[in-house]
């Protein structure tokens, strides 16, 4: 049988072709299942968009078991991986975008965007084309399925079904290799799917934990707003480093005690999971004994200390927040959210970030670049990158003045092989090199078409597409404002952007080498 150019089979190729489609239809229907919720949102509130959901329930099954014939009994190898879990991704986010057009309301009916909307969801980037993010403008099942597709994100498609399908558990490790190819999360248990299960409690136990206490503000009359349904919708994108809000000023439409109570969750998503169990399950000294959530925790405090004093000397004063400068809790508020949500690639906002002075904005371009943990839900470079980065620029230092000396770069006390270290700087370098090719594509993109963008636009919608970090800093890309305005072409290219950032890009970009294929 024939597949494109390739011929299907082990005989002709190093890819089997035909298992990786087999697992990725496997995955596509299991995704499926994720309808149920919407649907159910959906009859609560009177039916609205019911068609839709079950209509692309049955069309997501159908393709998904269809593909799923094509191999009954896949074996994956590492090869295989890379197939599955890039093609995985994007089967989720075509099939994603499938309610937003058929619900045909606004500017997210239009295929490109609804595309662009899904994919942002998936990859938890929390980019937006949505021309008015409101339940006066959308139904409640529609904003619901938008905060769903960043939860299953979140933690992983692929890390989601080796926990809950006993049939992944074949090359179940391989596949989340893949999936989370850079400094990778460690087995907690001697069976790869255990260790997902492990990961995904710990993942929904937060999530819970965060909707009962949103939900007890309310009840307790801290949150008037923060009703059942924002509760549930908040959770769904927090945990997982969204930024998605059913609410147009995203947090911003919250009280004080809520965005408060924001800060620690969006913190604790960006931190790897496996330390969160040893935590819960009774070893809370494996959070400082651990290098990486020590810098992190050291990142945060210092930028969040650094942007506080800079807003409370500035005489920064906005419509919907107020006066800031000179504010204490305002300036400390503000400061906070604002890193602790952008460090780890979050999106939130909880004010108008875009209303900020320069250097204010200068501390949370930087911000933007740091990354969450390996492990956790946040995206970026990584925390881990940049502590291997600077231990090895250390050691370089002293290998310069000692040219003898033998000086290995040690993690937590493990030796790093070089070839993982090389593999960080060249991640690394990749990263930046393509942040500023974005940066020209993007600016060639617009002045084609006369678009009405500044540099700090195209800057921001670069670095926040590929760091999956969702809002820009410029006046068209802030929090409060969206990706709509950005030509058809730039939109595409900030979906690749989302799905090689999410993937750590060399999973998808080894699909593209003829040794993957052939050699």
């Amino acid at each position: 049988m024939v597949f494109g150019r390739f011929t299907m089979g082990r005989g002709h190729l190093r890819v089997d072709v035909r298992a990786g489609l087999s697992l990725v239809g496997t995955l596509t229907a299991a995704l499926s299942v994720a309808h149920i919720v919407p649907i159910i949102v959906s009859l609560a509130y009177g039916g609205e968009d019911l068609w839709v959901f079950v209509a692309t329930f049955v069309l997501t099954a159908a393709v998904g078991l269809s593909l799923r014939q094509l191999d009954p009994h896949p074996e994956p190898g590492a090869r295989e991986a890379f197939m599955v879990v890039a093609l995985t991704w994007l089967f989720a986010a075509v099939f994603g975008a499938v309610p937003y057009v058929l619900a045909g309301n606004g500017a997210i009916a239009q295929p490109v965007n609804a595309f662009f909307e899904s994919m942002s969801g998936f990859t938890t980037t929390g980019a937006t084309v949505m021309d008015n993010i409101s339940l006066d403008h959308h139904s409640h099942a529609i904003l619901m399925w938008r905060q769903l597709t960043q939860w299953l994100g979140g933690m992983g498609i692929i890390v989601l079904a080796v926990a809950i399908l006993s049939e992944m558990a074949v090359g179940g490790a391989q596949l989340m290799r893949a999936e989370t190819p850079g400094p990778g999360v460690s087995k907690l248990t001697p069976h790869i799917e255990q260790t997902a299960r492990v990961l995904w409690l710990a993942y929904v136990f937060f999530t819970a934990l965060f909707i009962v206490l949103l939900y007890a503000l309310h009840l307790a009359g801290f949150a008037e707003n923060m009703t059942l349904y924002n509760a549930f919708a908040h959770g769904f994108s927090t945990l997982p480093t969204g930024g998605f809000s059913p609410e147009a000023r995203s947090i911003q439409a919250f009280s004080p005690a809520v965005q408060w109570l924001f800060v620690p969750f969006i913190f604790v998503a960006g931190v790897n999971f496996v330390l969160w169990w040893h935590v819960l399950t009774g070893d809370p000294r494996s959070l400082v004994r651990d290098a990486e959530f020590r810098l992190y925790l050291g990142a945060v405090t210092v930028l969040s200390a650094v942007g506080a004093v800079v807003l409370f000397t500035s005489s920064l004063e906005t419509v919907d927040a107020g006066v800031v400068g000179g504010q204490l809790e305002r300036s400390l508020r503000y400061a906070v959210f604002q890193i602790v949500s952008l460090v780890n690639s979050t999106g939130f906002a909880n004010m108008d970030f875009y209303e900020w002075s320069g250097p204010a904005k200068a501390i949370l371009l930087f911000a933007m670049f740091v990354g969450g943990s390996t492990g956790s839900t946040g995206g970026g470079i990584k925390i881990l990158r940049w502590l291997v980065i600077l231990k090895t620029l250390r050691r370089e230092l002293f290998t310069t003045v000692h040219p003898d000396a033998v000086r290995p770069v040690r993690m937590n006390g493990r030796v790093l092989n070089e070839e993982a270290v090389r593999g960080i700087y060249a991640f690394t370098l990749l990263y930046v090199v393509l942040f500023f090719v974005g940066i020209g594509l993007l600016a060639a993109d617009a002045a084609r078409v006369g678009a009405d963008l500044t540099l700090l636009d195209i800057l921001s919608a670069s670095i926040a597409s590929l760091g999956n970090i969702g809002p820009g800093l410029g006046e068209v890309t802030g929090p409060m404002g969206g990706y709509g305005s950005f030509p058809t072409t730039s939109k595409l290219l900030m979906i690749l952007y989302m799905w090689i950032g999410r993937l750590e890009i060399f999973p998808v970009l080894v699909l593209l080498t003829k040794a993957y294929w052939r050699s």
